[in-house]
């Protein structure tokens, strides 16, 4: 090798050894300032407790995406509300439900949202539940007497304590019992409801019409003190969610005749048709600026508690990604964006019009990185189906800190998600985006959804952990030499039909909802 010939190789070496560098400082300065100057529980507590539920067509929700927008004009970032639809408006206000008969006894419930409302005087009434009915007919009849009444429309949960207490400390063939008498109550409740000939998404509008001044359910979570709450189907009558404990003492009030009488008292208004928003933010690339790494997370929630693990703290982590990026990296190589979608509980419909809206973003992105599905640190990330993601994925990932990726195994090259969460949309598009799913941390039973989804259960050292993940994963998609493979598997067999199985379709975003 001439001198000339072995110049050329010691410069690109020392070049490949500054870039190295340079690449090692950058993330480092963003891990220590994720791990020492952590704004999580600061924004946390902002919008979780000041701001509360984000359910899409309330006022909370409009006031999360004017909080977003102010944080990161703070930071210095550049960002905007972007409409793209309407839904129906309504706020909830105070509600109290009292027990007055055979004895006074307040009762922890929570209206549904966009229910009606009572009057400030509220409803009173004796408390009726369904009957045991041979078939339609005689349900017809039974119709007639709850006019004036309030109807409770939940099944009686035999027992209040989940299955893992059971297991804990039952005898073996007490936990079975119980299982057994669970699922035959269950069953013959589902049989005598296609008795009635109703179902459960419509017997609402049958008593409704036949009078009923309200109706009461109970969709226990199976877990201690946790219930679902999702929205009412009633039109002019208020419905309410009763927690377990309650639902099941006034039903058996009601089974044994002792005519337990409730008061209502469910304020809430209608706002007519509002407008719904994504939150975009973006840190303009230097190099490459119309190529886009995209991080994402839903900004709405249900309100029975405050959103916090859905999706607050995939909120938090995208936010404060953001913050340290423009901190310690705000000349990117290509554009990062932010979208805090609308209105994800609903459809995923924030996502879906972003992707519709923005093609020319769409054709260009390197990768989208979501996260949904609650408080846990990070340990699965799917190649999604397509073929070469295991290649970047897996040279962005070898920047990540031992600490933080020895949780994460990955699953490659996957199967695209078609549902569940944003990340769907853009992979209906052939966008490569990953979800960075979590810890289960009793999500399903306790906070997704749920009455108990506040503050209290976020685990901050496990959402510190997903930022510092989300902010490699970004750095290192942004400067990638390359631009990320869209090249897809050929998917396989479908299990249940024996198909080839397709690529997930794009679906249209509901624009105008909930009217």
């Amino acid at each position: 090798m001439n001198r000339q010939n072995l110049l050329i190789v010691l410069l690109m070496l020392l070049s490949n050894f500054n870039l190295k560098a340079q690449e090692d400082s950058v993330i480092s300065q963003m891990i220590k300032e994720a791990e020492t100057n952590s704004q999580l529980e600061i924004l946390g507590q902002e919008l979780l407790d000041g701001i509360g539920p984000r359910l899409v067509g309330t006022p909370q929700m409009k006031s999360a995406h004017d909080w977003a927008v102010n944080k990161y004009t703070q930071w210095g970032i550049k960002a905007k509300n972007e409409k793209f639809g309407t839904w129906r408006g309504w706020e909830r206000g105070i509600s109290h439900i009292d027990m007055l008969h055979p004895r006074v006894q307040s009762l922890q419930g929570t209206q549904l949202a966009w229910s009606p409302s009572t009057s400030r005087k509220g409803v009173n009434s004796e408390v009726l539940i369904l009957p045991t009915v041979s078939d339609s007919l005689e349900f017809a009849q039974w119709l007639l007497s709850v006019k004036g009444k309030i109807v409770m429309i939940s099944k009686l949960e035999p027992t209040g304590r989940p299955d893992y207490n059971w297991k804990e400390f039952a005898t073996e063939a007490s936990f079975e019992k119980m299982k057994s008498e669970r699922k035959e109550y269950s069953e013959s409740w589902s049989q005598n409801m296609k008795n009635t000939g109703y179902t459960f998404r419509n017997i609402h509008e049958a008593l409704e019409n036949a009078g009923a001044v309200g109706l009461i359910s109970s969709n226990w979570s199976r877990g201690f003190g946790s219930n679902k709450i999702f929205s009412a189907r009633t039109k002019k009558i208020p419905t309410i969610d009763l927690e377990l404990e309650d639902y099941t003492m006034v039903y058996r009030l009601s089974a044994r005749g002792q005519k337990p009488i409730i008061k209502i008292t469910a304020e809430s208004k209608e706002l007519g048709e509002v407008p719904t928003f994504n939150t975009i933010a973006e840190i303009k690339g230097v190099d490459k600026p119309n190529e886009y790494v995209i991080l994402s997370a839903h900004f709405d929630s249900w309100d029975g508690g405050t959103g916090a693990t859905d999706n607050g703290t995939g909120t938090l982590v995208m936010m404060e990604a953001m913050r340290i990026l423009k901190k310690i990296y705000p000349n990117p190589k290509r554009t990062i964006l932010v979208g805090h979608w609308g209105s994800e509980e609903q459809g995923l419909n924030g996502s879906r019009s972003f992707v519709e809206d923005h093609p020319e973003i769409v054709e260009n992105v390197q990768a989208v990185f979501n996260q949904d599905n609650g408080t846990g640190r990070v340990i699965n990330i799917s190649g999604q189906g397509y073929l070469y993601a295991y290649d970047y994925i897996g040279r962005w990932l070898n920047q990540v800190p031992e600490y933080v990726s020895q949780h994460i195994e990955t699953d490659f090259p996957g199967i695209p998600g078609r549902g569940g969460s944003d990340y769907a949309s853009f992979i209906a598009a052939g966008v490569p985006a990953f979800s960075l799913s979590s810890l289960n941390w009793s999500y399903r039973n306790y906070t997704w959804h749920t009455n108990r989804d506040t503050y209290d259960k976020i685990i901050f050292d496990d959402v510190r952990n997903n930022v510092v993940l989300t902010v490699i994963l970004a750095y290192m998609a942004s400067e990638d030499i390359e631009f990320a493979s869209r090249e897809k598997i050929t998917l396989p067999l479908s299990k249940r039909s024996g198909k080839q199985m397709e690529w997930p379709s794009k679906r249209l975003p509901n624009r105008k909802g909930g009217q």
